[in-house]
């Protein structure tokens, strides 16, 4: 009988780039591969990673990946010398590519990176296409989230009696 293999990151989100949202009004996104080092691999795993700041760059016709940080691990990362903040080459298809930079030439867009996460075995980039919010939008969201709040809250207490 053969055995299952059972992988314990199979489709589990690895890290989220929430500012992202806040910051942006995001329309389309694309999944994209990364190319990554073995040590970056196992701080992934370990969850030791940060989108934060994150976004892509085209240059010669290739989509790469800057400001993500992956922590190296000290037990994984003793005889290398890791850059923990170093662009990453991420792997898109070539009308995907011609489509994101041709939008992100266009006046106030941006292509973020939005979430990392394992789709079976390998890590894929969710990376968006974005347009910068003002600073009246990001009030509105705000107020939308808190709305939402208490809003479930009113629905729980009422839901006691």
């Amino acid at each position: 009988m053969a055995k299952k293999n059972s992988h314990k990151n199979t489709g589990s989100t690895i890290a989220l780039n929430k500012r992202a949202k806040f910051d942006y009004h995001i329309s389309d996104r694309f999944e994209a591969g990364v190319v990554l080092l073995g040590w970056e691999v196992k701080s992934l795993r370990a969850g030791k990673v940060q989108l934060t700041d994150s976004y892509v760059f085209f240059k010669n016709d290739e989509a790469f990946l800057l400001g993500s940080h992956i922590t190296p691990l000290q037990s994984a990362s003793t005889h290398f010398v890791t850059d923990p903040t170093r662009t990453r080459k991420l792997l898109l298809n070539r009308r995907e590519i011609d489509k994101l930079q041709e939008a992100a030439h266009q006046k106030g867009y941006t292509v973020v990176a939005t979430a990392l996460y394992w789709k079976d075995h390998l890590i894929k980039c969710e990376v968006a296409l974005a347009k910068g919010k003002q600073e009246h939008d990001k009030r509105e969201t705000e107020k939308e989230r808190d709305w939402a709040r208490d809003k479930q809250r009113i629905f729980q207490t009422g839901n006691r009696d």
